[in-house]
């Protein structure tokens, strides 16, 4: 006698007959068909509201699936990304939107153009993060906050690397600076901020990224030799968030239009390059309209800061002792060598009685930190982010 087969379609339709047919515990039919109550339930639901006939295994397929995306949207996609290679897939799949309406989902797109390998995996740089200063100010007026940056650098027809130094007014986006410098050095740097400085006047705020020269990674919120002048000149400071170009979008845009418009056009040397770079301001800031400006052009915004160039000269209030920084970034209290930072090397910083077993440390208008009289320690400030504040009288 052949063994009797039955399939899981067949005992559904048992378990759901049983159970209509009444006379039996719904628990105890569902011990005897191996299965729990809420799956019983489930099958009961199901074949009152489809019918028995419907209690067959269900596909478990996802109703939306980027593998199984039409030809033809792959096709489309594909073909945008090839016609805008430089777009992202949050660009491209807004561009399949606008131009048919419907499309898939920015997720389903990102992955049928990673899988065409149009889209490069994003390699995640952990920079470490020096002391970040931020000033609150927003630029309301010409000379309230420059930007500073440099250019990516490209090869001209001689082979020399060229990496523009790049300097502009953030309220009335008037560049003041590219220029082709031979060594992105401290005292290079320093020189041409002098010449701008001499030209111009003195800014409220100069607002930078954390690379060199502009910050230094291990040192005392962050200051290098150069901040540190800048901050002695009685200008505040204003650092982006490591590895986040977005805090300092528009001096990102420049650059865009630096690449798209003197980089791409190389230069026989660099004295040719600095030539075309200085072309190319005149241009930007006396001809061209901005749209951020109402089609205005820089020029007509900006004038020159009140705020007059003069050597650097620190004063520190009544009640403030000195010491200077030695070039090994020491300090002497007592007779005891104190470090600080080598950045600070030959300025004076000013020592504010706190306690009986505390002195404060300011260089110019910053909070550096404290010395702990007792173990005749030095304690830097909170490296993360700190506000620039100025001295009490």
């Amino acid at each position: 006698m052949p063994w009797r087969t039955t399939n899981m379609s067949d005992q559904r339709q048992e378990f759901v007959s049983r159970i209509l047919a009444g006379g039996a515990s719904f628990s105890a039919v569902c011990r005897e068909f191996g299965i729990s109550r809420k799956t019983g339930y489930k099958w009961k639901t199901r074949a009152l509201q489809d019918g028995v006939s419907e209690l067959a295994e269900r596909s478990r397929r996802p109703l939306r699936s980027a593998a199984q995306l039409d030809e033809v949207t792959t096709c489309t996609l594909i073909r945008l990304k090839l016609a805008h290679p430089t777009w992202g897939p949050k660009k491209i799949c807004a561009l399949h939107l606008r131009l048919h309406h419907k499309g898939p989902s920015l997720s389903t797109c990102h992955r049928v153009l990673q899988r065409a390998g149009l889209v490069a995996a994003r390699r995640r740089r952990v920079r470490p993060s020096t002391g970040r200063l931020q000033v609150s100010i927003c630029a309301a007026a010409p000379n309230d906050v420059w930007t500073v940056d440099f250019k990516g650098w490209w090869r001209v027809a001689d082979r020399q690397r060229c990496e523009p130094l790049t300097v502009r007014d953030a309220y009335s986006r008037y560049v003041l600076a590219v220029r082709v410098v031979p060594r992105a050095d401290t005292a290079t740097i320093q020189s041409e901020f002098v010449r701008l400085f001499e030209t111009y006047g003195l800014p409220k705020v100069i607002k930078s990224d954390n690379g060199v020269p502009f910050a230094a990674t291990a040192s005392v919120l962050g200051l290098s030799r150069l901040s540190a002048w800048w901050t002695a000149l009685g200008i505040d400071l204003d650092r982006s968030r490591p590895a986040h170009p977005q805090d300092n979008g528009a001096h990102e845009r420049l650059h865009r239009d630096l690449h798209a418009e003197l980089a791409q056009f190389i230069q026989p040397n660099l004295v040719a390059q600095q030539a075309a770079c200085e072309l190319w301001r005149e241009s930007f800031n006396h001809e061209r309209p901005h749209e951020a400006l109402g089609q205005r052009r820089p020029s007509d915004l900006y004038s020159k800061s009140p705020r007059l160039y003069r050597p650097a000269a620190l004063a520190y209030p009544t009640g403030f002792v000195t010491r200077k920084v030695r070039p090994v970034g020491s300090i002497n209290w007592l007779g005891n060598t104190l470090f600080i930072s080598t950045a600070l090397a030959g300025w004076d910083v000013g020592l504010q009685q706190h306690d009986a077993s505390t002195l404060q440390v300011y260089f110019a208008h910053l909070h550096l930190g404290h010395i702990d009289l007792q173990t005749l320690r030095f304690h830097a400030a909170p490296s993360r982010v700190v506000e620039a504040h100025r001295l009490s009288a």
